[in-house]
């Protein structure tokens, strides 16, 4: 597959052939499965204690003319502790069983729980090149939602990665087309319920994501520019060829990441 190349003008400056990992085929199955392998371990652990609800002194005898006892007094067995006394009368409240005021939870969450997920290493890369060759294909990108120039999908030339000042790279974003997929990004949607109160009141799109060879000046540039990510063409990753498991996001590759990613074979 071959993709012209254009430069910050939008001027066209010949065609380059795609490395092998573009010919990948689509599965959105395993590219699901590498997301949510890479969530999982970010996901914190959590759990009840394991003496919660358990810390009290509670022994109640079940056996007939036994002194505290609750044999004949009409109350349900379980386990009670106790709050007065008056001779052989007790004071007793509900505790340690699960279903009592006090008592612990009956299947509470387990801190021990592993949450994280593994995925086979051929599985993951092949999940990322399945992911890659979905950047490419028109169809899948205008799906997922995004709004992008007539010309898409295309490559930038190299010069693209020495930029830095963010209201140059968001002009050349604004030439290259990609205006209305960024000011789709600016919108957010409030969420409802109790995540408002958990760090995630607002919730925003996904833009553009941009591959570059490595660490350069336009990554700086690129980060205060919402809903936009770059990355450098080694740290690519699922999560960010897939938000949301979904594939097909606007990308936008330079020539040199193409070029580095042919040479040095990555994610083979």
């Amino acid at each position: 597959m071959e993709l012209q190349i254009l430069d910050q003008g939008k001027k066209s400056g010949g065609n380059a052939k795609l490395p092998l990992q573009f010919d990948e085929s689509y599965h959105p199955n395993l590219i699901k499965r590498a997301v949510h392998a890479l969530q999982s371990k970010a996901r914190q652990t959590y759990g009840a204690s394991p003496d919660a609800g358990m810390r009290h002194a509670s022994k109640l005898s079940k056996r007939r003319r036994k002194y505290r006892g609750c044999y004949g007094f009409g109350i349900s067995r379980v386990n009670r502790k106790i709050h007065s006394r008056r001779g052989t009368r007790f004071f007793w409240v509900g505790t340690f069983s699960p279903q009592t005021v006090g008592g612990r939870r009956s299947h509470p969450p387990k801190a021990e729980k592993i949450w994280i997920k593994k995925i086979n290493k051929k599985e993951r890369r092949k999940a990322i090149r399945s992911a890659m060759a979905a950047t490419v294909n028109r169809e899948i990108v205008e799906e997922r939602g995004h709004k992008i120039p007539t010309e898409y999908p295309f490559i930038i030339k190299s010069d693209f990665e020495k930029m830095a000042k963010t209201k140059d790279l968001e002009k050349v974003l604004k030439t290259l087309g990609f205006d209305q997929d960024l000011e789709r990004s600016l919108i957010t949607k409030i969420r409802a319920g109790i995540g408002k109160r958990r760090g995630r009141k607002y919730k925003k799109k996904k833009s553009l994501l941009i591959v570059v060879s490595e660490k350069c000046p336009v990554i700086d540039a690129a980060n205060n520019l919402p809903g936009v990510d770059i990355v450098a063409v080694n740290s690519l990753n699922c999560e960010l060829l897939a938000p949301g498991a979904a594939p097909g996001r606007a990308t936008l590759w330079t020539e040199s990441a193409i070029t580095k990613l042919e040479k040095d074979k990555l994610f083979m």
